[in-house]
């Protein structure tokens, strides 16, 4: 465990040397390369070998896991100080520390527990602390030096925070730095769940990317709302963890998405989304013995993953973060906040109808309406479509009131799309589900037509 620890203490340290990248500028690689070097050429055997060695390394003799989060780095660091600053430096700054950061805190913890909901929160909150400290250094650093910090969908721009004298008032830009800080810990820690967790130089990558995303969108946050988010959307994931509703990377999937959605849309468009997660969440546990046997109940016990959950949510992002760009390119938001509430009330519709409809007998085929056995892909029960009809017209309400949809008659036709995008699941279930593709695309398309069929009959009606 010592060893651990230290391993993630050294790669800890490593990522701390992209928070000096503004002050080293061109010269910023040049750390990251040497200590590359050093792990690959210089460290073959003897104690800081076994130390620093992920299991794969004693295999090759060589430290593979180092040397890759290294020379990561350093390409990122790379991108960072070309002409221009493609790769804001808060950005790198915030995934090195939210990855070196994480892993520190997942085996501090890992140190008196073994459970997985305190290893991941561990994993987190470093993450997010370190990945802050990252941040207020570099923009320390930028405000000195005078240069760029940040970068928006119009081009590189000085970062937020940093005053035409060049002094940084860190206390106005805090929400920003947190919900930086939160989306690189959790996107790390997500990205970790996914992939082999030695992998630490895909995920610094991708989350570098992620945040690099989100600081060009520059969404209004301010202290309530990102406390609300953090708060709401923590206890929420604890919640469906600790009831099964949600493996851990399907929590983690949750409580970033609902994070995404109160900041970068509003506590409307996080209440849209949080009802179809409650409450598809309890239906899959609802009498889930039962469903088992009848053999129509969800998979892991009811535990949605990452794949379940995107598959669900991805268009509804999707629009979300296109929304959220409204702000700084020149497109009607309306169609996007349409297209989110059309997914949404699709996915919840199609949940409810499955879990809800699962449990009667005489399911009939959406083609045909001859009777086929419990469980045929595309098989339906009036209980289930009264179900659907149920969840789509509980988002519709939610949207009407929350979110800019104009009046009710924007509520009612987020209805008829989830009503229409749950009809468009059967179909595919009966048609095309099987061989040809898996329930998770067909839960995409039809997310993807509850949102077409919500912004064409917004822009007819509306």
């Amino acid at each position: 465990m010592i060893r651990r620890l230290r391993r993630a203490s050294t790669f800890a340290a490593v990522a701390a040397l992209a928070a000096l990248a503004p002050t080293l500028g061109d010269a910023a690689v040049v750390p990251f390369l040497a200590v590359a070097g050093l792990a690959f050429f210089g460290i073959r055997d003897g104690e800081w070998f076994e130390t620093l060695a992920l299991p794969g390394d004693r295999e090759e003799e060589r430290l593979y896991g180092l040397v890759a989060f290294s020379v990561a780095a350093a390409g990122l660091a790379l991108f960072a100080s070309l002409p221009r600053a493609p790769l804001p430096y808060e950005a790198f700054a915030a995934a090195a520390l939210a990855v070196g950061g994480g892993r520190f805190g997942r085996e501090l913890v890992g140190r008196s527990t073994t459970d997985e909901f305190p290893l991941v929160a561990g994993y987190v909150g470093v993450g997010a602390l370190a990945a802050f400290v990252g941040q207020v250094a570099v923009r320390l650093q930028t405000a000195a030096l005078g240069v760029d910090g940040g970068f928006s969908l119009d081009g590189p721009v000085p970062a937020p925070g940093v005053d035409p004298a060049g002094a940084a008032s860190l206390a106005t830009a805090l929400p920003d730095l947190v919900f930086i800080a939160s989306v690189a810990a959790l996107t790390a820690a997500l990205v970790r769940s996914l992939v082999f967790a030695r992998d630490a130089h895909i995920t610094v990558i991708l989350v570098a990317f992620a945040v690099w995303g989100f600081l060009a969108l520059d969404p209004a946050v301010t202290v309530p709302l990102v406390a609300f988010g953090l708060g709401v959307t923590v206890a929420l994931g604890y919640i469906s963890f600790a009831l099964g509703t949600a493996s851990v990377p399907g929590m983690l999937t949750g409580v970033l998405s609902a994070l995404l959605a109160v900041v970068l849309g509003g506590v409307g468009w996080f209440l849209t989304l949080m009802s179809f997660y409650a409450v598809g969440g309890l239906a899959s546990k609802y009498r889930f013995d039962e469903k088992a046997a009848r053999g129509v109940a969800q998979e892991n016990e009811g535990a949605r993953g990452t794949g379940n959950v995107l598959a669900n949510s991805a268009v509804a992002l999707v629009a979300l973060v296109g929304y959220a760009a409204t702000a700084h390119v020149a497109l009607p938001p309306a169609p996007f906040a349409l297209a989110f509430a059309g997914a949404t009330a699709t996915a919840m519709a199609d949940t409810l109808s499955s879990e809800i409809g699962g449990l009667f007998d005489g399911p009939r085929l959406v083609t045909t309406l001859k009777r086929v056995d419990p469980g045929t892909d595309g098989a339906i029960t009036w209980q289930g479509e009264f179900a659907g009809l149920a969840g789509a017209l509980l988002v519709g309400g939610l949207a009407a009131v929350g979110m800019p949809l104009g009046d009710l008659v924007g509520g009612g036709v987020v209805v008829l799309a989830g009503v229409a995008g749950m009809t468009v699941d059967s179909l595919l279930g009966a048609l095309v589900e099987g061989d040809r593709i898996g329930n998770q695309t067909v839960n995409f398309l039809a997310t993807l037509s509850g949102a077409a069929v919500a912004v064409g009959l917004g822009v007819t009606v509306l």
